[in-house]
Parts: structure tokens; C-alpha cells; sequence
């Protein structure tokens, strides 16, 4: 088996080409690209791959986010295919009081085409609050920003044909950028990928759905997706094997490659189609208000510990227990009364789920012994 650092092992001593042209897995390389620790090293205005490789070496492996990041860009720091190009236009944009969380930067592929990589969440408690917000905001703040950069770059880069790619948040905000952009921009998008990003509300699927665009965008999720199937798509999906079980399959590193291309799946799973449907019903049944107030009560407790990571919020469980508790014991009559509904209708969401799929799971078991019994009187 093998992922994204395998394939750089293989194919990284071939460069791009007519006979071996920019592909999925060059694209999923490149989303993964923006986590890198661009925050941590000084950006000079243009940059390649390789100059940034040898200014990360020295980070431990556990600075990056993900296991594998650093020996992705390792691996790209010595590969021919990606070593020489160009990288410019990084931007990294926290800001806890707006709860906005945003990144981007661009690799030019040739004079003609460049991909922008979009940011996915990091590991800041208020970014994972900006992607919560999505509950109940038809927009965030991370959105018209990814939005704003696609047209600055755009219009810096007037002769060049652009790619848009991220993981996570990131996939998220390179569609809604290419699908709320205006038509002069978006003929210059060549494709939009999506690495289980979550979707949309009805609200921006019915405002942007513009079928010229949607046909450039194409969504990838693991067999057992949780984050990607959240809220609504109406782009192509492609069902990716991960290696990993259930949220663990977020992690891109997981996710099988043969040759140039991804290994596909028929569907996704039992699991994560119920998933799937007690999200929606929770949404379905509930109001913009209560999911606000549930959310914005969850993460108050989460605030109290002053802890800014989620790193630092799991390393003193200890102390951060009592503290949330005692957030708790402050928070109003009204708010706990939302917190307590909302949560019975999740879990009710949930059982209803496993209450329709077991019922559906009899119905096909008696459809199939009649089929059966109904072949065995033909026979007699």
C-alpha cells in the first residue's frame, strides 16, 4: 500500500510533461502543501520548493501537524518534479476575536498554470470554532477571505490558468472562492479539489449553483468520511481508501494512491452513511439559534481553560476539568436548557437513524427469502 510519500519516491525524478502531465495526486500533494511551516521560517517574496525544504530540515517531526508532513517536504525539497517550482504569495491570517482562521499560498506549475493551496484547520481552538460556525452561519470569515485571495491573485497572475485545492476547511474554502467568484475569474479555473472539505448551507447550494462551475469541482472522501459529508454537496464526489478507521481517516496520509491516481472505492460505508443522516436530521430539526447557542455554550466551556490549542487543552485535563465545570455552574437557566435539547435531539437523531437502517436491514432479508421461496416453486 501506498500514499502521497510513496508516490514522491516513485514519480519524483520525472518531471511535469506532455507524457506525464499534472494529476490527482500532484493536486493532493499540493493541498497538503499549505500546513507546512511557513510560520516558522522567513518567506522571501519568491521562493522555491527546495529553499524551503532546507529551511524546514531542522524541525522535529513533531512541529508539524500531521505525521508525514515533514517527510512530504523533505521528499519535495530532492524531487525533480517539484523541487525548482516557484511558491509565492503566502498569507497566514488568526484572528481569535473575528474566530477567524486562514492560510493560502501559491505554487506556480509553469508560465501558464499555478494552484493555490487553501489552509485547512490547524490546531487553534478558535479555528475549529470558525468550522463549527458553518452550523449555523451561511458564511465565515475564512470563506471571503480564501475568496479575496483567488481574486488577488487572479489579477497579479492575469496570463495564467489557475488550480484550487485544499484539505479540510481548506477544500471548503477553495470551492466556495471559485463558486462565488464572478464568470471573468472563474473561466480561468481549470479544476477545484476538494479533500474532504465540509459542504454548504441550502442557502449559498441554491445562491451559487452554477452548473459551469460545479462541473470544475470534484470533492474526495474516505470510505468511512465524517468531516466531508457534513452539510450540503452538490459537486462530484470520488470515494478515496484510507487505511485508517472512522475521523482517523481525515488524516491525507492514509489515503491509498496506484501510480498517478487514487484508489477508489464504490461507496462509502455503513457508518458513515448513518453518520451522514443523524447530522442531517439534527440540522434539519433544529433552528440557526439553537445550533448557535449549543455552540457557542460548547466552546465558552473550552475558552475557560485559557487554553489556545487543543493540544494544550488535552495536556492538563486535571486542571481544565474543574474549570469547565465551574464555567458550567455560571452559564444561564436558558443556555443549559438549549444545551440539554440539543444534545436529547442528536442522540434522537441517532436512534432514528439505526431504528430506519434496521428496519430497511429486515425488509431487504424477507424481500430476499421471498425472492428465494418464489425461485423454489418455479423450480417444483
Amino acid at each position: 500500500m501506498a500514499n502521497i510519500n510513496d508516490y514522491l519516491k516513485w514519480r519524483g525524478d520525472i518531471k511535469f510533461s506532455k507524457d506525464y502531465p499534472f494529476n490527482e495526486i500532484d493536486s493532493m500533494i499540493l493541498a497538503r502543501f499549505s500546513y507546512l511551516l511557513f510560520s516558522k521560517i522567513k518567506m522571501k517574496r519568491v521562493e522555491t520548493i527546495q529553499d524551503i525544504a532546507l529551511k524546514m530540515q531542522d524541525f522535529p517531526d513533531n512541529e508539524f501537524l500531521y505525521n508525514g508532513d515533514k517527510e512530504l517536504i523533505t521528499n519535495l525539497g530532492t524531487s525533480l518534479r517539484f523541487k525548482d517550482l516557484k511558491v509565492t504569495d503566502y498569507v497566514e491570517n488568526n484572528n481569535k476575536d473575528r474566530e477567524e482562521q486562514f492560510g493560502a499560498i501559491t505554487i506556480h506549475l509553469s508560465l501558464k498554470e499555478l494552484y493555490i493551496s487553501y489552509l485547512g484547520t490547524d490546531m487553534s481552538i478558535f479555528g475549529w470554532k470558525e468550522d463549527f460556525n458553518m452550523g449555523f452561519m451561511d458564511t465565515v470569515p475564512c470563506q471571503i477571505a480564501g475568496r479575496e485571495y483567488l481574486h488577488k491573485i487572479s489579477l497579479k497572475y492575469p496570463s495564467k490558468r489557475i488550480r484550487i485545492g485544499g484539505h479540510s476547511k481548506g477544500g471548503n474554502v477553495a470551492i466556495f472562492a471559485a463558486i462565488t467568484s464572478p464568470k471573468r475569474i472563474q473561466t480561468k479555473i481549470i479544476k477545484v479539489y476538494n479533500y474532504d472539505g465540509p459542504g454548504f448551507s441550502k442557502i449559498i447550494i441554491d445562491k451559487y449553483e452554477n452548473p459551469n462551475i460545479l462541473k470544475k469541482v470534484e470533492t474526495y472522501i474516505p470510505q468511512d468520511s465524517i468531516i466531508g459529508r457534513v452539510l450540503n454537496h452538490k459537486e462530484k464526489t470520488t470515494i478515496v481508501y484510507s487505511l485508517e478507521k472512522g475521523i482517523l481517516e481525515h488524516d491525507i496520509f492514509s489515503w491509498q494512491v496506484f501510480k498517478d491516481d487514487v484508489i477508489k472505492l464504490e461507496e462509502n460505508t455503513k457508518a458513515s452513511e448513518a453518520i451522514d443522516k443523524t447530522l442531517t436530521n439534527w440540522i434539519e430539526t433544529t433552528t440557526d439559534m439553537q445550533r448557535k447557542i449549543f455552540i457557542d455554550v460548547i466552546f465558552d466551556l473550552i475558552y475557560s481553560t485559557n487554553a489556545s490549542t487543543f493540544l494544550e487543552f488535552a495536556s492538563d485535563l486535571k486542571n481544565n476539568i474543574p474549570k469547565i465545570l465551574k464555567k458550567y455552574g455560571e452559564i444561564s437557566k436558558e443556555d443549559k436548557q438549549v444545551l440539554t435539547s440539543m444534545i436529547i435531539k442528536l442522540i434522537k437523531s441517532n436512534l432514528g437513524v439505526r431504528k430506519n437502517e434496521g428496519i430497511k436491514m429486515i425488509l431487504d432479508i424477507k424481500d430476499e427469502y421471498m425472492n428465494k421461496l418464489k425461485r423454489v416453486k418455479e423450480r417444483v
